[in-house]
């Protein structure tokens, strides 16, 4: 039976990974900060070579706040690129085979069409770069990794999906301001979780892209869809801020199409069948 360790259990991509292999084959691992810090070298290698995992799935991710203090840049940096050097140098001294989360985030504004695997990157912001830098690690210090970036990834909890529908539920508010309204893919966490699963079973490596197919949208755009689909178009009004920039991050899941992996299905069916299934659907 394979052991799998994923981290960052409690997040989006942790929950659904368990949903979706917690009935399967596998011996799971899991843990969050709570349970393993992972920008603790010691306690990652100490666990790693105390449970040995077949492969691990870093979901572990900081987001540091707008003009972030010194103390969010280093948290930033320990979680995001820290944290991913100490999963991948442990799991190249066992062969495990590391499979991480990233992000659209990696790539800068240059551009009006979608990035690939064979574009540059140009990370702009402490996040983006945080990221970045734990990607260069898993590259420099392992040979059986995947790295996979992915955009607007929701699912169980906190994120803007549930902060619409928050707002439309809300009596007490009928507009919402949006900060941004940048240009991307909403990428359903379960069908992400999808494509992990693929690399779990298969021996394929490298950097792949992985978004929902059918197109890309807006924030305002993503928003009006959840309001379409929950029935509640009438009952909040959602509008862009004078002066908001607008970042394209769209990515494009060519590595997947080279190699005759399945892409994950089109955003908006995607979002109908999450909605319908939480209960976020009239």
């Amino acid at each position: 039976m394979k052991k799998i360790w994923i981290v960052g259990s409690l997040g989006h991509m942790g929950q659904a990974l368990i949903r979706l292999l917690d009935m399967m084959e596998y011996e799971l691992y899991e843990t969050d900060k709570d349970e393993l810090d992972i920008t603790d070298e010691h306690a990652v290698s100490l666990f790693m070579h105390r449970n040995r995992p077949d492969v691990v799935i870093n979901c572990a991710g900081y987001h540091p706040s707008a003009g972030a203090a010194q103390s969010e840049t280093n948290m930033a940096y320990k979680v995001n690129a820290v944290g991913a050097r100490n999963l991948a140098q442990s799991a190249e001294s066992i062969q495990a085979k590391l499979i991480q989360i990233s992000t659209d985030d990696v790539f800068s504004s240059a551009s009006d069409t979608p990035y690939n695997e064979f574009d540059d990157v140009n990370p702009v912001g402490l996040f983006a770069k945080s990221k970045y830098a734990g990607e260069k690690f898993v590259i420099q210090l392992m040979t059986r990794y995947v790295i996979i970036r992915s955009s607007w990834i929701y699912g169980i909890g906190k994120d803007f999906l549930n902060e619409v529908l928050e707002a439309a539920a809300d009596s007490q508010v009928s507009t919402m301001e949006l900060l941004n309204n940048d240009r991307a893919v909403p990428t359903s966490a379960a069908e992400l979780a999808r494509v992990v699963k693929f690399f779990i079973d298969n021996d394929h490596y490298g950097i792949y892209h992985a978004v929902c197919s059918g197109g890309s949208c807006t924030r305002l755009e993503f928003a009006k869809e959840i309001l379409r689909l929950a029935g509640k178009e009438d009952r909040l009004t959602v509008t862009v801020k004078d002066g908001t920039p607008e970042k394209y991050s769209v990515l494009d899941n060519m590595m997947l199409r080279l190699t005759g992996i399945e892409e994950p299905s089109g955003w908006r069916e995607t979002l109908a069948s999450y909605m319908k299934e939480t209960g976020g659907l009239e």
